[in-house]
């Protein structure tokens, strides 16, 4: 009989008491023990989940969004411990990359009928810690929009605030001088915005990148997009669109590896990010973690097999 930790975050914009019945009794019924755990302040998931761990937990469950779920994936890395997600929270991107529901009631009968698979991470390490990623890490315009988007904002519009804010940020887009380092090689490129990617869609299903990043193949993938003002920004956009990596090269450019340093050569350090959480500002060194979280998928929509992670 499985032991599970549901841990929820009260703040996401979906979360609400009738849902979180719903899905704790619809675990109860199939079986599972199911502990609640609410967050109230920063961080707290990431201690509910290594409380949890150490009293023996068999399964973590992340309702709320994105940030939730990486609190949680911290404290279980290469513990072997699988984590379900439920997503209750804006974007909910890494739920939206390995293809789960929407709808948490939907992505219970998910986890219950379906296996974990494992998938790698990114880490990054500040002087606070270690920060881990699933979907990317990047410095620039994307950490930019970011920080102007406000808690309020994404509760009204959800990912639709993300659009407007890039929108109305477009004139303002500027490159700087950036060196990169993969794997030890050096490239210096003028770029507005670096990310470093473990899953292809930003913003499943409308907005993908490279055909060829997958969450379980060891691999870090680079995208860097270069551009100044609203139409090299648009132009730059619909390069990025190609899904593919353009012959030229030009405004938007692609690199692989295992390791990847992002640092401003000229002009003042871009501000950066790990699946939207402000982390400061570059130098931004990242680096991947082959298969290091289990995580429940369904077998019927997943795009990573059994047994992947670590190509």
């Amino acid at each position: 009989m499985p032991r599970a930790l549901l841990i929820t975050n009260p703040a996401a914009a979906r979360t609400d008491a009738r849902a979180l019945t719903a899905v704790r009794e619809a675990l109860r019924h199939a079986g599972w023990t199911v502990e609640v755990a609410a967050t109230a302040k920063a961080g707290d998931a990431r201690r509910l989940a290594v409380r949890g761990r150490e009293e023996g937990f068999d399964t973590m469950l992340s309702y709320g969004g994105d940030g939730t779920a990486m609190q949680i994936a911290a404290a279980i890395a290469g513990t072997g411990i699988p984590l379900g997600l439920l997503p209750g929270g804006t974007g909910n991107v890494l739920a939206g990359n390995l293809r789960l529901p929407r709808r948490p009631l939907a992505a219970v009968r998910s986890i219950l009928r379906g296996t974990a698979v494992q998938v790698d991470l990114g880490a990054v390490d500040r002087s606070d810690g270690t920060h881990y990623f699933a979907v990317c890490c990047g410095a620039g315009f994307d950490a930019a929009l970011m920080r102007r988007t406000d808690s309020a904002a994404k509760r009204r519009w959800r990912r639709a605030a993300y659009v407007r804010a890039a929108l109305l940020s477009l004139r303002s887009v500027t490159s700087a001088r950036v060196r990169i380092t993969i794997d030890g090689v050096d490239t210096v490129r003028d770029a507005a915005m670096v990310l470093v990617c473990n899953c292809a869609d930003l913003m499943p299903p409308f907005l993908r990148l490279h055909r060829d990043i997958r969450p379980d193949d060891g691999i870090l993938d680079v995208v860097g997009m270069r551009a100044d003002g609203m139409w090299q920004s648009v132009a730059a956009f619909f390069e990025l669109m190609q899904r593919r990596a353009p012959a030229r090269q030009d405004q938007v450019w692609y690199g692989r590896g295992t390791s990847v340093t992002i640092t401003v050569e000229e002009g003042e350090p871009f501000p950066a990010q790990l699946d939207g959480e402000d982390v400061g500002t570059s130098p931004l060194t990242a680096r991947v973690l082959p298969g290091a979280l289990r995580v429940f998928v369904d077998p019927d929509t997943s795009p990573v097999a059994p047994g992947g992670g670590g190509g």
